[in-house]
């Protein structure tokens, strides 16, 4: 699979139907407890969703933003700003989505707004051919291993606790957010509780260069990887970083797009690549920066922004695509939320996978009473 194989692909040369009605609804769903990373711990989940509804079929789209500009300088705000004055004006009725693609260009940056965008059309016209998205997108149906992403903790026991109640669910691969003050000491209690199991360490940039001997400590323990150690906007410094470690980087914030990916994987910056489909630009660009490191050799996997139901089943569809090789970042609905925004929800099997939503679109029904109770705003566009 090449980098340009999506150029003639279904999804890329499916035309954009005539929309009637289009609406931003911003819902804010509890978490069922707060996620802490190092940057800034959540209680709610405030979500931008956008629907469209063409001959009487309805698409939905999750814009994967905060309502704040902790983790990403896009927000719910700002994603709507962009989505009303600049994204959607350039939505016409026949358009392939390749063409809508290059009308996107010129707005630099704003990956979030666009995959609301671009995610929302590809589930439209799935539900309209009546097929599955990632049937659509040009390939099979498979079950997805499954990876649960553990926040911040107050006390080591706490973590060690909470990684014990994966386990037994059971998720193929634990992530535990680490910070400055909370990495070694935590990641070897955890190893040494659970010596076999696949793990992963998350930074969200919380460190330096200069922190490179404490982070080499890390090679003790055998991980999969340490994912964005250094600032979100970098690539240099974890090339320089990589060289001293034996553990493989993982980059998530740094990569924005395909040309990102390939930038990172041209100065050796890391070794696997956490594709982030809402941040990145949707499900097409996703499949683009997969194909490249497919071709390098790279390992790829889905990450979370702790989604609704509509977010999540996105990811789900993404990673039934050749070039995902890890478990991703999709757990369980019920340790998110008491009440999702759509059925059935995202649960695991006996041996800790996940079966692929197997409705028209992304597959699940979308609960619009239950929109309509978590609502904060609702805007009709038209």
């Amino acid at each position: 699979m090449t980098t340009h194989a999506l150029a003639s692909s279904p999804a890329e040369q499916a035309r954009i139907p005539e929309l009637d009605r289009i609406e931003l609804i911003t819902v804010s769903l509890p978490f069922v407890q707060p996620f802490a990373t190092s940057v800034h711990s959540w209680a709610v989940k405030e979500a931008l969703l956008l629907r469209l509804e063409s001959g009487g079929v309805v698409g939905w789209g999750e814009c994967v933003a905060d309502p704040d500009p902790y983790y990403s300088y896009e927000t719910t705000q700002t994603a709507r700003h962009i989505f009303k004055d600049f994204l959607l004006p350039q939505v016409e009725t026949g358009l392939t989505f390749a063409e809508l693609g290059q009308r996107l260009k010129p707005v630099r940056g704003h990956g979030m707004a666009k995959a609301m965008l671009e995610n929302a059309l590809l589930d439209l016209v799935a539900r309209q051919r009546g097929v599955p998205l990632h049937e659509l997108l040009g390939w099979p149906s498979r079950r997805i291993p499954s990876g649960i992403s553990i926040g911040i903790k107050d006390t080591i026991p706490e973590l060690v606790s909470a990684v014990e109640d994966a386990l037994r669910r059971p998720y193929h691969r634990v992530k535990v957010k680490i910070m400055r003050g909370k990495d070694v000491a935590w990641v070897r209690a955890v190893r040494q509780a659970f010596p076999q199991i696949a793990l992963m360490a998350d930074a969200n940039g919380d460190y330096r260069p200069e922190d490179a001997p404490l982070l080499r400590e890390l090679d003790a323990f055998g991980l999969t990887m340490i994912e964005q150690p250094l600032s979100f906007s970098d690539i240099i410094q974890h090339a320089a970083l990589q060289r001293e470690l034996a553990t493989p980087l993982c980059l998530d914030e740094s990569i924005h797009d395909l040309d990102d990916a390939r930038a990172a994987l041209s100065l050796d910056a890391c070794r696997i690549i956490n594709i982030k489909q809402g941040r990145v630009g949707g499900l097409l660009e996703s499949l683009r920066i997969a194909a490249h490191c497919h071709e390098r050799g790279i390992g790829v996997w889905s990450g979370g922004m702790d989604e609704t139901g509509i977010g999540r089943a996105f990811n789900l569809h993404l990673q039934a695509a050749a070039g995902f090789t890890l478990p991703g970042d999709t757990s369980e609905t019920s340790r998110y939320f008491a009440e999702d925004i759509v059925e059935p929800g995202v649960v695991l099997s006996p041996d800790g996978f996940i079966e692929m939503p197997t409705g028209p679109g992304i597959g699940v029904q979308v609960l619009e009473d239950r929109i309509a109770r978590f609502e904060l705003q609702r805007e009709r566009l038209r």
